[in-house]
């Protein structure tokens, strides 16, 4: 009886370790089945990234500055975010008119936000400039074809890319003749309806733009300094073009909305 006990206890001890190798086999499969399916987005995002590359290179002509950021985004395994959580609510700014000042370069011009015409640009604005974000970001676009004058300012990295993890819609407030007056203040976006984001232009003089994809928002004016902007468009464009970063760097000192 004893032997048998034993020869029981054996047993179940074999059993036992033969079954935690088991269980351990199956936990290392399946973490190298997580570390394949990983390695393979990783790739894949930095395969895509490479094409980007190329295609930017080809198409346009990048100075070494654009060259070596779009290389460091090509090494770098960007982490998709979710935006909804971070898009104010219309109701921030419904229903009322925000003023505040917009300093350039030392230099304030008044600013006038309609919650009224435009709820959702305005409480995004609101909030973004409640929290600072404005603050030493560069204007890095300037317009002066003849038709067109705008000062476009905002983006997150200066270099006039969109923020894929900040991003929002409708389109409100957009002109149907696409007349948009000088002094208009209106939200930048990509090609949808529901891409924009941080960015935003003023508008120096009399201006007319395609409204092709629907428009731009006009969420509000420049009540007090326009000149500011007509001074920083008159000296043109770094160079020399209709389109393109302004001559003299163009840094957004503070931006106040109550």
């Amino acid at each position: 009886m004893k032997v048998t006990n034993r020869t029981d206890r054996e047993t179940r001890r074999r059993v036992a370790r033969m079954e935690a190798r088991q269980a351990l086999v199956r936990e290392q499969g399946r973490r190298r089945a997580k570390d394949n399916l990983y390695a393979g987005i990783a790739g894949a995002l930095v395969l895509a990234l490479a094409v980007a590359l190329q295609v930017f290179w080809f198409s346009s002509n990048p100075t070494a500055e654009e060259l070596a950021l779009l290389e460091s985004q090509a090494k770098a395994t960007p982490a998709a975010t979710d935006s909804a959580s971070a898009i104010p609510d219309p109701s921030l700014a419904a229903g009322q008119v925000l003023t505040g000042t917009l300093s350039l370069n030392g230099s304030e011009l008044g600013i006038e936000l309609d919650g009224n015409a435009a709820p959702q640009a305005a409480s995004v604005f609101k909030s973004l400039a409640d929290s600072g974000f404005f603050d030493g970001k560069d204007c890095h676009r300037l317009t002066t074809a003849e038709s067109m004058g705008v000062l476009q300012c905002g983006s997150a990295d200066g270099t006039g890319a969109s923020d894929p993890g900040y991003q929002w819609g409708p389109v409100e407030n957009s002109p149907a003749d696409g007349v948009y007056p000088a002094g208009t203040v209106a939200v930048a976006r990509a090609g949808t309806a529901d891409s924009h984001g941080t960015q935003f232009f003023i508008v120096y003089k009399d201006s007319v733009i395609t409204q092709e994809t629907g428009g731009y928002t006009i969420m509000g004016k420049v009540t007090s300094g326009l000149d500011v902007v007509e001074s920083i468009a008159a000296a043109g464009t770094a160079d020399g073009v209709q389109d393109g970063k302004p001559l003299a760097p163009v840094t957004i000192d503070s931006f106040t909305l109550k």
